[in-house]
């Protein structure tokens, strides 16, 4: 769990309720290139070798920008650690060869829809990274981060379910 006033990356979450379905709502999220459309962070992501949708050991590129003011650009490899549909898509960014920081959803049926929860546990990153997370409050941003993506989530996941005939799943 984390911890009031850290400021140093380990590990947090975020939960909301989505009024779609866990299979809907996890789509939505296992759709890797969509990403941007809901995280503030990721620009876009690709599929890399020959992977061309979440499964279990598909790896992709994501492109990111964040930081004060939006100045640093980064990218990252990535792996699918998980992709059970309605229950959970998880995957690992690579740092410097090693994994790095894994990210999670959730996905659990609940009234009115589906608790999602987004988390992230970080495993290795590089010591200048840690340098810079206490100053520029990385951990604050990303807890941003989360929060925008599930209720960004939320609106489009929303809006496709109220448009879906009652009859379809």
């Amino acid at each position: 769990m984390p911890s009031k006033g850290r400021f140093w990356l380990t590990q947090d979450s975020y939960s909301t309720v989505i009024a779609a379905t866990p299979a809907q709502v996890y789509e939505m999220i296992a759709d890797l290139p969509r990403m941007g459309e809901w995280s503030p962070e990721c620009v876009r992501v690709e599929w890399t070798n020959g992977a061309t949708g979440p499964a279990e050991g598909a790896t992709f590129v994501g492109h990111n920008l964040g930081g004060p003011f939006k100045r640093f650009r980064w990218s990252r490899l990535g792996r699918v650690l998980s992709a059970e549909p309605g229950r959970e898509f998880s995957f690992v960014t690579e740092e410097g060869g090693r994994e790095g920081v894994v990210w999670s959803y959730r996905f659990e049926a609940v009234d009115g829809g589906t608790r999602v929860t987004e988390s992230y546990d970080v495993q290795k990153i590089p010591v200048w990274a840690r340098i810079i997370d206490v100053p520029a409050n990385r951990h604050r941003e990303l807890r941003e981060g989360m929060q925008h993506t599930l209720e960004h989530l939320k609106v489009v996941a929303e809006g496709v379910a109220s448009a879906r005939p009652a009859s379809q799943p």
